[in-house]
């Protein structure tokens, strides 16, 4: 059974990108509504998806805990046998949405469709928890994959991410001043807005490098 999209873009757009959501928010909130409306406005076709439990939230009207990893990893290997096409295709997301993409971006090695991965505020590690590292998949990718994190992410800051030792394929692009949603201090003197569209910007420049 296909599963409900909310798709945005042109229709014939060079590229599109999967985009899922975070473990406590859903594809519609205004992060990912910020980051899928800024890449449509520039171009790409965008694919935002609720994974299983998010969609039993909605359905139930209470708070569902995440499906764990294997549904969530099919779920998203669904959506992408959905939207196949002959353009490229991108996979990413907000936290661990980015984090299920991240693990499954090898897959598609193979098959020169899936052109690279993008996580939005990649979890390092759990909050409080920074020796519980979730990056060994990190380090055998074969496929392009940007990360942009806050400078101040709680699940991966500047200073603990400049020690993990990350190399090409993986690029980790900076916000500057953001939390793991990019929201700024005020005494930094940038907006949130201001952050959500430096992400846009940084996404789209990586998307457009794969295709050239």
């Amino acid at each position: 059974m296909a599963l409900s999209l909310l798709s945005s873009g042109p229709s014939d757009a060079p590229a599109s990108l999967v985009l899922a959501h975070g473990a406590g928010a859903p594809e519609d909130s205004p992060f990912m509504e910020a980051i899928a409306e800024g890449l449509a406005f520039n171009g790409w076709r965008i694919h935002r998806f609720a994974f299983p439990y998010m969609q039993r939230s909605r359905e139930t009207g209470r708070r569902c805990p995440p499906d764990r990893a294997p549904v969530l990893q099919q779920c998203f290997r669904d959506v992408v046998d959905q939207v196949a096409a002959d353009a490229p295709l991108f996979i990413g997301g907000k936290s661990m949405g980015g984090r299920m993409a991240s693990l499954i971006l090898n897959e598609f090695g193979s098959s020169g469709q899936v052109r690279g991965g993008i996580c939005f505020g990649y979890p390092f590690h759990p909050l409080g928890k920074p020796d519980q590292l979730r990056i060994e998949h990190l380090e055998q990718l074969g496929l392009p994959c940007l990360i942009l994190q806050g400078e101040r992410d709680p699940m991966g800051r500047a200073e603990e991410v400049a020690g993990y030792g990350l190399k090409h394929p993986v690029e980790v692009g900076w916000i500057p001043d953001g939390d793991h949603s990019f929201k700024p201090r005020k005494r930094s003197g940038r907006t949130e807005l201001m952050n959500w569209q430096l992400a846009v910007d940084r996404a789209d420049q990586f998307m457009r490098k794969q295709i050239t």
